[in-house]
């Protein structure tokens, strides 16, 4: 029963709920690889991408909890975290964050050398990421990166080289999270004002934000479009690009400058479910009509 406590609290630690962001566009990359190789070790490699990205994930999410553990106990918002309400003490996570990079280092290395290279470069992005709001306002294009490492990546374990589909879905990535990042960092701009922590909430203030964040989602859009016609997706594919669309930019309407109330439920449940509808269309297209 301690036991299964114990991984409860850890999965709370790195909101394990919110893997549902990267791992459909993971899941694009990888079935984009199965088109494009004849290699046969599908199931294996399968199970090595999901071991990578929760690896990752884990490490990214902890490290970030770790290092702001003395800036979450001053935020009402965060106070009651793992860290700074005692439920985990600092120690038992740094370790954690050890154990998770072992884990994706080793991983990577069970499924070809492009992947082992590149993982100290994955690693220095998804970790670097927690030092960012402490020196530039850029620090949601630092997290935009981390996830958008999924879909390549993936791509990168199957087949063993780059290649530009890809990557353009590494770009809908980036520039979807930093958007969607800036949303969810308008709840703290008072904060972190008062921390001299950098966002661009805090740099051009809430109407400014809003309109930044939209920019970056028409990218979003204009990429995963662009990308359907280069690759001559068929009907499934065009449903779960307006059905992504619309979510994107439902979150929009809902979350206006004079009222902020509805932050969380445009950051987790519209993105969270834009995801995971997107994603299974997209894949739903590579298998059936491919």
């Amino acid at each position: 029963m301690n036991f299964f406590l114990s991984i409860s609290k850890y999965l709370s630690l790195v909101k394990f709920a919110h893997t549902v962001f990267a791992l459909p566009f993971a899941l694009i990359g990888f079935f984009l690889g199965t088109v494009d190789t004849s290699n046969n070790a599908y199931f294996r490699l399968f199970v090595l991408v999901l071991l990578c990205m929760v690896f990752a994930r884990n490490a990214a999410m902890s490290f970030n909890r770790y290092i702001d553990r003395n800036i979450d106990i001053k935020n009402p918002r965060t106070s009651s975290r793992e860290i700074p309400s005692g439920i985990l003490n600092p120690t038992a996570v740094l370790f954690f964050v050890i154990f998770n990079i072992t884990g994706f280092i080793v991983t990577t290395y069970f499924i070809n050398n492009l992947c082992f290279f590149l993982s100290p470069v994955a690693l220095i992005v998804v970790l670097g990421y927690s030092f960012t709001k402490r020196f530039t306002f850029f620090c949601h294009i630092v997290l935009g990166m981390g996830l958008a490492l999924a879909p390549i990546g993936a791509y990168i374990a199957v087949t063993g080289h780059f290649a530009l589909n890809p990557v353009l879905y590494s770009f809908a990535v980036l520039f979807w999270v930093s958007g969607f990042d800036i949303i969810y960092a308008l709840q703290d701009i008072n904060f972190d004002k008062s921390q001299k922590l950098q966002s661009i909430p805090v740099r051009m203030g809430i109407k400014k934000s809003l309109w930044i964040s939209l920019l970056l989602h028409l990218f979003t859009v204009a990429i995963i479009i662009y990308t359907g016609i280069n690759i001559h997706f068929g009907l499934l594919y065009w449903i779960g690009t307006a059905i992504f669309i619309f979510l994107l930019f439902y979150q929009h309407l809902i979350v206006k400058p004079s009222d902020l109330s509805r932050v969380n439920l445009a950051f987790a449940s519209m993105n969270g479910f834009a995801s995971v509808i997107f994603g299974a269309f997209v894949i739903a297209e590579l298998i059936f009509n491919m």
